[in-house]
């Protein structure tokens, strides 16, 4: 259990004593925003926009915002947010923490790219102004709410001319078609994904559709709407069985006739198709589901990822929602990011015990002989051997965590005890 301090205005915001983190909606899978035991300052209530310039696009916000409430004032105005996660519901203080990234990193990089300057609430209540070059700064993007309470945040926003989006989806059968898709649309597609069917066995392995898109010139500037569809129970066990996954992945692969089908698609369900779905979590039942999210790298091949899609599909576990894609060169600056150049993989499984731990530590196996790595942010069980391993700079960045900041994640990868 943990103590839980919610201000509601700036002046409320302070540090107790540790050990303290900070809390936005809490939508990291693992326990990096968790602290059992020590305080979490609640940061939803501190969700003010502060300034707008429509000259530079920079918006300056309280950290509690939510990406939803920043694109209902952007879209209308013009804008929009520069890179984004699968979801809207996440705050501005918990997409640096974590560096989220979205479709076209290959492009523009990391959320923590964009963010010229942030506040931060250090626990000797020192309140600092971080920036670009800071070492504070590059600390805190990806930091894991480690470095302290960011409390205000500058956010470069993109102009656009429409809420739509020009889409394109292509069929594609097998790793090499997949890449060279890839290849061919980094330079003319801002926006690329690939669903992929983690069930398909023999030739079929690694079909799916590539999904790809561009801002459309002409259109309204309508912003998402609130609301949608939910679900109203917990999901017995047996509705995510491998027979009724196949049969859900091929006819999603056929839903369409032909190799490729053209779309001209509002931005919400290109970038956030669940956030139109209330609790879609309950879909995996009272068991729930791990997020299961790696990178591979390019010098290592196709093999590697080759190798974790078949060792899945061998399983019979994974679910409809698994998502491949590829991240560019462009460096974050934060110490911790996860995003690397090389290709990477995010897949939902059932919570089926033992038998998902099992799977997970030979995928682990795979990941560690190409030297890839796991998201810390989507994490519940990775060994700290391998968290230190794939993040080299663990000894640069602990010169910069708060001495009274800490986290469920940073004790299971430190052994610090409770």
């Amino acid at each position: 259990m943990a103590e839980v301090l919610s201000p509601a205005w700036p002046d409320q915001l302070s540090v107790a004593n540790g050990p303290l983190l900070a809390y936005g909606l809490g939508r990291s899978y693992g326990d990096s925003c968790l602290l059992d035991g020590g305080t979490m300052v609640d940061m939803r209530f501190l969700d003010r926009l502060i300034a707008f310039d429509p000259e530079t696009g920079i918006l300056k916000a309280e950290a509690g915002i939510t990406l939803d409430a920043i694109l209902t004032f952007a879209v209308p105005r013009g804008f929009f947010l520069p890179t984004t996660p699968g979801t809207r519901q996440v705050t501005l203080g918990g997409a640096i923490a974590n560096d989220v990234h979205g479709k076209n990193h290959h492009r523009v990089g990391c959320f923590g790219n964009h963010v010229p300057r942030f506040g931060l609430l250090r626990s000797d209540g020192s309140h600092l102004t971080c920036q670009e070059g800071d070492a504070l700064h590059a600390a805190t993007i990806g930091g894991l709410g480690l470095t302290g309470i960011i409390t205000w945040v500058e956010l470069k926003l993109v102009p656009i001319r429409s809420a739509m989006l020009d889409v394109e989806l292509i069929r594609f059968c097998g790793m090499e078609e997949f890449l060279s898709i890839s290849n061919d649309s980094a330079e003319t597609w801002e926006h690329t994904v690939a669903w992929i069917d983690c069930l398909s066995p023999g030739e079929s392995a690694t079909r799916g559709i590539f999904i790809r898109g561009n801002w459309a010139n002409e259109g309204s500037l309508e912003p998402h709407h609130a609301g949608g569809a939910g679900v109203p129970v917990d999901f017995p066990e047996i509705a995510l069985n491998p027979v009724s996954i196949r049969a859900f992945n091929t006819l999603y692969y056929h839903r369409f006739l032909g190799k490729t089908k053209r779309l001209h698609q509002h931005y919400s369900p290109f970038f956030h198709p669940l956030d139109s779905v209330h609790d879609w979590n309950r879909i995996y039942g009272k068991r729930g589901f791990f997020q299961y999210q790696c990178v591979t790298p390019f010098d290592a091949g196709s093999a590697p990822m080759e190798e974790i899609l078949k060792t899945i599909a061998a399983s019979g576990q994974g679910s409809f929602l698994a998502v491949l894609k590829t991240f560019g060169e462009i460096a974050s600056p934060g110490i911790l990011s996860f995003p690397s150049p090389g290709i990477t993989l995010a897949l939902d499984f059932p919570n089926r015990g033992g038998e998902t731990i099992y799977l997970f530590e030979a995928l682990d196996r795979i990941v560690r002989d190409c030297n890839g790595r796991l998201y810390p942010a989507k994490d519940a069980r990775m060994e700290a051997e391998d968290f230190h391993r794939a993040y080299p700079r663990l000894s640069e960045f602990r010169q910069h965590i708060d001495p009274e900041f800490t986290s469920d994640f940073w004790k299971r990868m430190t052994g610090t005890a409770a």
